[in-house]
């Protein structure tokens, strides 16, 4: 039975998020809709990444299994003639090992988070990036970041919704990219927890604002969502690729 890898990119400005829920449309189960109208089977489709409502994908990687073979190609652009005309878009299509699964597979998760730091409104980069009027103490932001790096229980910035049985969780690696009023925050992990990036995006912009005083490593040993700060929007989030 082939077993099928797929890379997508979307906007995910119009969609519940990835998970297949009964309130709106998701990633998921738009990619499932196409794979029957292709194939004329309904299977699951599993992402590498739960994205949540708003939130976009630079390179989301999925998997299923189909009982026909299909050439990878004809998997590619079949799948995107049915997608049309929603903003989800399959890039590449690779057959790959049966025991190949997109959420279990994978080894690190990279997101990236966009602010642009400016007093006027978006206009082109509405629903893309997150617009934070105040001037930000950035080389601050660069200067706390360095304290999630590492093994920590990150209870502080998970969401009440978050299912996760642990909130012990490993940062690989933040990067804080600054170019003119641009802020790309980088911030690679095996795994996350529920909202963790949009919360310590959040709580570093809260921080560089003035409106925080606690240190994040502070923050980080008070285990209490309380004690971080705001969460970001989803809009600003991208899932940027994922390592296997």
């Amino acid at each position: 039975m082939p077993n099928y890898k797929i890379t997508v990119e979307y906007d995910g400005t119009n969609f519940v998020g990835w998970q297949q829920q009964a309130n709106g449309i998701s990633i998921q189960s738009s990619l499932q809709d196409s794979v029957f109208k292709l194939s004329g089977e309904k299977v699951v489709v599993y992402g590498a990444g739960r994205t949540d409502a708003g939130v976009h994908a630079y390179a989301q990687i999925a998997s299923f299994a189909i009982s026909k073979n299909i050439s990878t190609d004809v998997i590619r652009d079949g799948l995107n003639q049915h997608l049309r005309p929603l903003m989800i878009s399959v890039l590449k299509a690779e057959e790959v090992e049966n025991d190949f699964h997109a959420r279990f597979s994978a080894k690190k998760r990279w997101y990236v988070y966009k602010i642009i730091n400016r007093r006027s409104p978006l206009t082109i980069d509405t629903n893309q990036a997150w617009c934070v009027h105040k001037i930000l103490d950035t080389k601050k932001m660069k200067n706390e970041s360095a304290s999630f790096l590492g093994k920590h229980d990150l209870n502080a910035f998970r969401s009440a919704h978050c299912q996760s049985k642990s909130s012990i969780r490993t940062i690989d690696d933040i990067i804080i990219d600054i170019k003119d009023e641009n802020i790309m925050i980088e911030v690679v992990a095996k795994s996350f927890l529920h909202s963790q990036v949009r919360i310590m995006v959040g709580t570093l912009v809260d921080i560089a604002k003035g409106n925080i005083n606690r240190s994040i490593l502070d923050i980080i040993n008070s285990k209490n969502r309380e004690s971080a700060g705001q969460t970001a929007p989803a809009n600003g989030l991208y899932l940027k690729k994922i390592d296997y």
